[in-house]
C-alpha cells in the first residue's frame, strides 16, 4: 500500500471534518439535498460520459494509486546489465535460458523476440506500440477522476443555484430563508472537497504511476536494442543510466 497516498487522502478530509467538529454542530454541515445535487449529479455525468463496462472497473483503477505496482527503473537498469553480460560473453542465445525466470511480460517480450532474431527496428515498433496502448488505457482511468473533479465543483455551483433561487422566493418569511441558504452553500463546500480532496489528486497521482512504468519499458526498449547490438555492458549501463535522474543514480555514477 502507498502510505503517502493513504494519508494523504486522510489529511485532505479528515482535516476538515476536524475543523467542522471543532466548530461546533457537525450536524449542521449534513444535507441530503445537497448530497443528492452533488453526488448524485457527479455520478449521473460520469454514466453519460463514460461506458458502462469502464465505470464498474473504477474501484480497480483507484487500487493503482493506493497499491501500485512496484516499478524499480534503477532495478530494471541492473537486469538489463546484467543480460548484456551474459550475452556479450556466451552469446545472445544463451539469453533464452533466462527468459522464464524474467517476472516482467514487456521485458520478457522483448527479450525472446531479440533472441528470435527479429530485427532492431521490429522489435522496436512492436514493444512502442504495446507502451501506446498502455498509455491509452492509463489515460482512459485517469480520465474518470479527472471528470468527477470537473464535475462535483460544477454540480455544486448548480446547488448553489438551487439554493439561492428557493431563498429568493420566500424572502418575505425570514424564518424560511435558512434551508435554502445552507443548500447553497453545503452543496459548493461538498463539490470542492470531492473535487480538491479525492478526485483530483488521485487522477494525478495515476498520471505519476503510469509516467513512472513509461520511463521503466522505455529503458527496457533502449537496453535490448543495445544487447542486441553487441554494445560493451559497461556502455550499455551509461546509455540506461541517461534516462535515470541523478539523485536515484548509483553515487559512482553521479
Amino acid at each position: 500500500m502507498d502510505i503517502g497516498t493513504l494519508l494523504g487522502l486522510l489529511a485532505a478530509f479528515g482535516l476538515p471534518i476536524l475543523a467542522i467538529f471543532l466548530a461546533g454542530n457537525p450536524l449542521g454541515y449534513m444535507d441530503w439535498q445537497s448530497v443528492l445535487i452533488v453526488f448524485g449529479g457527479a455520478c449521473g455525468f460520469l454514466l453519460v460520459s463514460f461506458p458502462l463496462v469502464m465505470l464498474t472497473k473504477i474501484g480497480g483503477i483507484f487500487s493503482k494509486a493506493l497499491f501500485p505496482t512496484p516499478t524499480d527503473p534503477l532495478k530494471v537498469v541492473e537486469t538489463l546489465v546484467e543480460f548484456s553480460e551474459k550475452a556479450r560473453r556466451e552469446g545472445i542465445l544463451a539469453l533464452e535460458n533466462a527468459i522464464s525466470d524474467i517476472e516482467d511480460e514487456f521485458l520478457k517480450t522483448g527479450i525472446r523476440l531479440a533472441v528470435d532474431g527479429v530485427e532492431p527496428e521490429m522489435i522496436k515498433e512492436i514493444l512502442t506500440t504495446e507502451i501506446a496502448f498502455i498509455e491509452d488505457r492509463h489515460n482512459k482511468g485517469t480520465a474518470i477522476f479527472e471528470s468527477l473533479g470537473n464535475a462535483a465543483p460544477a454540480f455544486g455551483m448548480i446547488g448553489t443555484l438551487i439554493g439561492l433561487v428557493a431563498m429568493l422566493q420566500n424572502l418575505t418569511d425570514p424564518s424560511s430563508i435558512g434551508p435554502p441558504m445552507a443548500v447553497a452553500l453545503l452543496t459548493t463546500l461538498y463539490g470542492a472537497l470531492a473535487a480538491n480532496a479525492f478526485a483530483i489528486p488521485v487522477a494525478q497521482k495515476l498520471r505519476n504511476r503510469s509516467a513512472e512504468e513509461t520511463l521503466a519499458k522505455e529503458v527496457t526498449i533502449e537496453g535490448i536494442m543495445a544487447i542486441q547490438s553487441g554494445d560493451n555492458p559497461r556502455i550499455v549501463q551509461q546509455r540506461l543510466l541517461a534516462f535515470l535522474p541523478p539523485a536515484i543514480r548509483p553515487k559512482e555514477e553521479e
